[in-house]
This record gives structure tokens, C-alpha cells and sequence, in this order.
């Protein structure tokens, strides 16, 4: 990982995904979570407010060291123990069946080898276990969707690798995973080609 990538990317991602007009789907995708769960993308732990009381242990995946330190304070905070437990999403070091449910938010846009990852999680999720997220992605719009196309190049070299137009829904089932719940929409606050939302809930198929 590179200078940007571990010093000046997380700072980035924090202020634009951090936004508090985000945190209702924030909230929205925690819902639910109980038990032993897993979060890849951790961040600067935006998401810790927001976990239910259900929950009883988080580990988190976060490969900067940089967005670790920023997470500081919230994990400090945290009536959930929050765990530093891993680097790279697509390679969990954890046995199977390790976890009741999985939290992703605005993290597979970026991931290399988003399936590896998918497949990752289902392999780490105890039978009946949850996958929670909320992802931008491909929007509905072929409109909007040649936009994202045409803009994917710049958007993966200015945040990281982050994608515009990989499609949430195909992605999931793709990787095995049933989508028991899903809400699709446009952020009013970003446009369209950035603000096309997945919100959702899937089990393994």
C-alpha cells in the first residue's frame, strides 16, 4: 500500500462517506446485526454508533493503519467490543462458520477481487447468518449508467480503485448469496452517476 493510499486515501473516503446526511442507511444496514459479527471496510468506524444491542463482538477488517487510528475514538467509545482482525477482505483468517452476521458499507466498489471476497464472507458466515450492506454501484438508469462507464476510469484512479458500475444485485447472487432484502435509490445529495445506492440484506443461497 502507498503513501496515498495509507496516509491521504482514508481522509478522503472519511469525508466523503462520512458524511452524517449518510447516516440513516447507516443505520438502516446495522439494523439487525446480533451475535458475533464481521465488518470488511471498516474504516474510521463510522458504523460503531450504530450497532444494535444484539450484537456482542465486531471484527473488523481495515487494511490502512491510517483509517485504523482515525477509528480510534469511536472504537474507545464502542459498547461493543471492536477488534482489529484483519487486513485484506479477500482473505479472512477465520474459521468457517465463525460469525452470526457480515456488515459491508461503500466497501465492494474498491475491493480487487470483489467474488474472493464475497465468497470470503459466505465462508466465514455460520448457516443462517446475514450479510448486511449498502454499496453504490451500477445505477438503473441506462442514462446514468453511460456516465458511470464513461467516468469509472477517473473515479477508480482518484479514490483507490473505487468503481461506479459494478451492479450490487449481480455481484451478491454471483457470489451465492440470496438477497432477502433490497432497496435501490439515488442520494439526493450526490449525483446520480455516484449516488446510486444498494441497501439490503442476503444469505447464503
Amino acid at each position: 500500500m502507498g503513501i496515498y493510499e495509507e496516509r491521504v486515501l482514508p481522509h478522503i473516503i472519511d469525508k466523503t462517506c462520512g458524511s452524517a446526511m449518510l447516516d440513516p442507511v447507516r443505520e438502516k444496514a446495522c439494523a439487525g446485526l446480533r451475535g458475533r459479527v464481521i465488518e470488511i471496510g471498516f474504516g474510521s468506524g463510522r458504523n460503531v454508533p450504530f450497532y444494535p444491542a444484539a450484537v456482542t463482538s465486531v471484527s473488523a477488517v481495515e487494511p490502512a493503519d491510517r483509517g485504523w487510528a482515525m477509528a480510534a475514538g469511536r472504537v474507545a467509545r464502542s459498547t461493543v467490543p471492536v477488534e482489529r482482525s484483519g487486513l485484506d477482505g479477500q482473505s479472512l483468517p477465520f474459521a468457517d462458520n465463525s460469525f452470526d452476521s457480515a456488515l459491508t458499507t461503500w466497501t465492494l466498489c474498491t475491493i480487487p477481487d470483489v467474488q474472493a471476497a464475497l465468497a470470503e464472507l459466505r465462508r466465514v458466515l455460520a448457516p443462517g447468518g446475514t450479510l448486511h450492506f449498502a454499496e453504490h454501484g451500477l445505477a438503473p438508469d441506462p442514462g446514468v449508467q453511460k456516465w458511470q462507464q464513461r467516468l469509472n476510469p477517473v473515479q477508480n484512479t482518484l479514490f483507490g480503485g473505487c468503481n461506479l458500475n459494478r451492479d450490487v444485485r449481480i455481484m451478491l447472487e454471483d457470489a451465492g448469496f440470496e438477497i432477502r432484502e433490497l432497496d435501490r435509490f439515488y442520494e439526493k445529495f450526490a449525483p446520480k452517476f455516484l449516488g446510486a445506492q444498494s441497501l439490503g440484506t442476503a444469505v447464503s443461497a
